[in-house]
């Protein structure tokens, strides 16, 4: 009997031991990427275009209800332009997935990694998270509201900070109409 008692005393110590030094991470809820989206724009001197790109995976972290971090991988192979048709499209889906932009095939994914998130109201958040694209890293603010179980957001990219220079006025002379702006859009609309 004294050894049962000893035992559970043993055993009660080391629970109270590993639950007072284990974090709580709140609930992991996975995005469900085939109802979600992101659409991405960009601008030149003579207009825009704009296109889709897929989710690969993601998640959004909460405790009580309130968001506390988050992750996503993007598939960059999936880089769809949605306003040309035809050749046009295929070229233009060619030229963005090349080297000169995003170097799919040697960068096939990139990521968000929210690093802090501080409520700004109800349902709205100020999100600061490291970026990566095309191999390099750098750090981004982003405001996101969520309601139920959708999210959205809307980020503006430098994309010369990811070493994407093609066509940039600030990197090369003589562009005049060919030239294309160094930010670009992304306006996510989340499911999870």
């Amino acid at each position: 009997m004294k050894n049962s008692i000893k035992n559970l005393a043993t055993i009660a110590l080391v629970a109270l031991i590993t639950f007072s030094f284990t974090t709580v991470d709140g609930d992991k809820k996975e995005i469900k990427t085939e109802n979600s989206k992101v659409i991405w724009k960009g601008y030149k001197v003579t207009g825009s275009h704009e296109g889709t790109i897929a989710i690969k995976s993601g998640h959004l972290n909460f405790n009580e209800n309130k968001l506390i971090g988050g992750e996503f991988i993007m598939d960059m192979s999936t880089i769809d332009c949605t306003d040309l048709e035809g050749g046009s499209k295929g070229k233009l889906e060619g030229h963005l997935k090349s080297d000169d932009f995003f170097g799919v095939e040697k960068h096939p994914k990139a990521t968000l990694v929210f690093t802090q998130v501080k409520a700004t109201g109800k349902n709205s958040y100020e999100v600061t998270g490291d970026i990566t694209i095309k191999g390099k890293t750098n750090p981004i603010t982003l405001d996101l509201s969520i309601y139920g179980n959708k999210a959205n957001a809307s980020l503006k990219i430098d994309r010369t900070l990811f070493d994407i220079r093609y066509g940039s006025a600030n990197f090369f002379d003589g562009l005049k109409d060919k030239a294309i702006y160094d930010d670009f859009d992304l306006v996510a609309d989340l499911e999870f």
